[in-house]
């Protein structure tokens, strides 16, 4: 029983192959995990000298999609882990992440993946006497970085969006049925709801940054007197590689010191 017990629990456990660095410095590694239909990459991209901060560049699309541009490419453009000594993670995913976990589907269950293998992985190969772990996204991956900023308080001390669907209060635009499937489902990670709930906590400090024509979370946002760094604009290409990640990457650095 016990050997029986033991198999099972290595068969769901992650499995990672052995890393590989490409031409950029980036080192790549192949994770198999229960909790994505297939396996994904995480990218990695660490500073030369001593790091201070994780930065998890949360993508748009899932992997293999390159319509919105790649936002760890354009972090290692820009020299964000050298600048701000930031180890820049890319996790990839099997579907159209929503950073949810799907209600029915094991496999779909995109929370989890980046708590529980991610982040571990990212923090073993890349450890820290006090880890700060700083979220950056735009349109989804935007309201990924707020909802998991939300839910997950103790975890991570900063995120930014930009260009994000934050005060959608259904799933019905933009891939969210198939994430989220149910409104039950859906409430759990929606930005408004736990923008309320979770007022007091993000009082303290400065903890949030909202880029481009977010007046409505805006608005939202000074009603509860949570503090947040505040830009509207300028107009920008809905792509990673449009001028935006710069000023957020600033923004994060400021809130994480």
């Amino acid at each position: 029983m016990i050997r029986s017990a033991l198999l099972l629990a290595l068969l769901a456990s992650p499995q990672a192959d052995g890393p590989t660095t490409d031409a950029d410095g980036v080192v790549h590694h192949r994770l198999t995990t229960a909790d994505q239909a297939k396996p994904v990459e995480v990218r990695i991209l660490a500073p030369a000298g001593e790091a201070r901060a994780y930065l998890y560049v949360l993508p748009v699309e899932k992997e293999g999609d390159s319509r919105y541009g790649d936002g760890l490419a354009e972090a290692r453009r820009l020299k964000l882990h050298e600048k701000y000594g930031w180890v820049v993670v890319a996790p990839g995913f099997a579907e159209l992440p929503w950073y949810a976990d799907h209600p029915t589907d094991a496999k779909r269950r995109d929370e989890t993946h980046l708590l529980k293998t991610v982040i571990p992985l990212v923090e073993k190969r890349h450890p820290m006497k006090t880890p700060v772990r700083l979220l950056l996204g735009f349109s989804k991956s935007g309201w990924g970085a707020f909802s998991l900023i939300l839910r997950n308080p103790e975890l991570f001390r900063a995120a930014a969006a930009w260009d994000a669907p934050l005060m959608k209060e259904k799933p019905d635009q933009f891939g969210m049925d198939g994430a989220f499937v149910t409104q039950e489902n859906f409430e759990r990670y929606q930005v408004s709801r736990l923008l309320r709930e979770k007022a007091e906590t993000f009082r303290a400090s400065k903890r949030l940054a909202l880029r481009d024509h977010h007046r409505r979370a805006q608005a939202l946002l000074e009603e509860l007197k949570i503090p947040v760094e505040y830009q509207d604009g300028p107009a920008l290409k809905h792509v990673w590689g449009s001028g935006w990640v710069e000023g957020s990457a600033a923004a994060l650095d400021a809130m994480s010191r």
